[in-house]
């Protein structure tokens, strides 16, 4: 590909979520003129998807949470934006992108296609009626069952499990979470700071079925019955699966790019193909996958400079995860996979501080619940940044 015909063609970015609008929004503080397209396969629009979570206690509707439609988002992003438009592969060799019938040629692809939920393998005839919450859509489905109802069933006590299960309390529903693990964010938090959230959302009324899973979904005569692992049932109007996300690697797969637990990229965002690059739920980056706003908006900043002809490695910094649960707040920041040491864990009447240490006594990570969250800035300038 000559300079001038590499010039005169644009850099497409794939995905219109808080990864491809961030990047799209660092890039043209850097660069006005490059030709930009986003392709989206939903409407385009921007949203905060972080307030998915937390829009029922603050009596947003989904039509509330939309930022700008995708004309205004063009707009303001000098760019050309294509709403409903499914890519159906790449062609690294040729720098095109598959439109169904159509291609389109790009300088520079980024993919920013995010994560998709895991589905649970249920049986019942009811199954199908089971909503996962992954976009905005997602969301007004799911809201259109959940206004009406009484009683609501979260499957799954991670992050997402946890929040949704305090915004439904905090409106007066009924919730119920079901879960294998013996505390909640057993991923993220050792098990006193789990049980303590586990307390402060009990306190705000969330019931707890803790070491069970869920086996079927069936249609009674005014909503659905579960089938418990545990021989139990449970009675609901709705169910709510929040068991975890997987990074999207359908396209990099196909297009035959190094994959791994997601699409695998250095440092500049760069994948195995030098002009395919992707940041965001759907990358790992250095061998990190995370799934958090503040990676997504390094890794934004990075690889716009290096797009705008600055090639620029991405840092992170210690970046503490905020977890929405007003009925008990925690923030945690994990310690690095595999990091050697141990939890110190001190339960107050307050809440709980946990600090991860190693051999040494440096603090690795920390995870800090109800009024200790305050604690936060302290903790975090003690920890050694995640990338330097």
């Amino acid at each position: 590909m000559s300079e001038t015909q590499s010039s005169s063609q644009p850099i497409v970015i794939i995905g219109t979520g808080l990864a491809g609008y961030t990047l799209a929004r660092e890039l043209r503080k850097l660069d006005r003129q490059t030709p930009l397209v986003l392709l989206s396969k939903d409407d385009g629009a921007s949203y905060s998807k972080p307030m998915l979570s937390a829009a029922l206690a603050q009596g947003k509707t989904p039509a509330d949470l939309t930022l700008a439609k995708a004309a205004s988002m063009a707009e303001q992003l000098a760019a050309d934006i294509r709403p409903h438009t499914v890519v159906t592969g790449i062609d690294p060799a040729g720098h095109r992108v598959r439109l169904g019938e159509g291609v389109l040629e790009y300088r520079q692809l980024v993919l920013a296609v995010g994560a998709s939920p895991i589905r649970l393998p249920l049986a019942g005839d009811a199954a199908g009626e089971v909503f996962s919450v992954n976009n905005l859509a997602d969301y007004s489905r799911f809201r259109a069952m959940a206004d009406p109802a009484r009683r609501v069933a979260v499957i799954g006590a991670g992050l997402i499990g946890c929040e949704f299960a305090n915004d439904l309390a905090a409106v007066g529903k009924e919730v119920v979470v079901i879960a294998p693990e013996a505390t909640p964010l057993g991923r993220l938090l050792p098990p006193q700071a789990g049980a303590a959230l586990q307390q402060g959302l009990a306190e705000a009324g969330v019931q707890w079925r803790l070491g069970a899973t869920v086996e079927a979904v069936n249609r009674r005569a005014d909503g659905l019955r579960l089938r418990l692992s545990d021989g139990q049932t449970l009675e609901t109007d709705g169910v709510l699966a929040a068991v975890g996300l997987c990074p999207d690697t359908r396209l990099a797969e196909q297009a035959g790019l190094a994959v791994a637990r997601g699409v695998a990229v250095n440092r500049e965002l760069r994948s195995s193909d030098p002009d395919i690059f992707a940041l965001g739920d759907c990358a790992e980056v250095a061998g990190l996958v995370l799934p958090f706003v503040m990676p997504i908006m390094h890794a934004a900043r990075a690889l716009a400079k290096t797009l705008a002809g600055q090639p620029t490695p991405v840092t992170y910094p210690a970046m503490p995860v905020v977890v929405k649960t007003p009925a008990h707040p925690v923030v945690v920041t994990p310690p690095p996979a595999g990091a050697p040491g141990s939890w110190q864990v001190e339960r107050r009447p307050e809440g709980v501080r946990a600090r991860y240490l190693g051999p040494d006594g440096a603090l690795l990570g920390f995870a800090l619940t109800g009024a200790l969250v305050a604690e936060k800035q302290a903790l975090t300038r003690e920890l050694p940044p995640l990338l330097a």
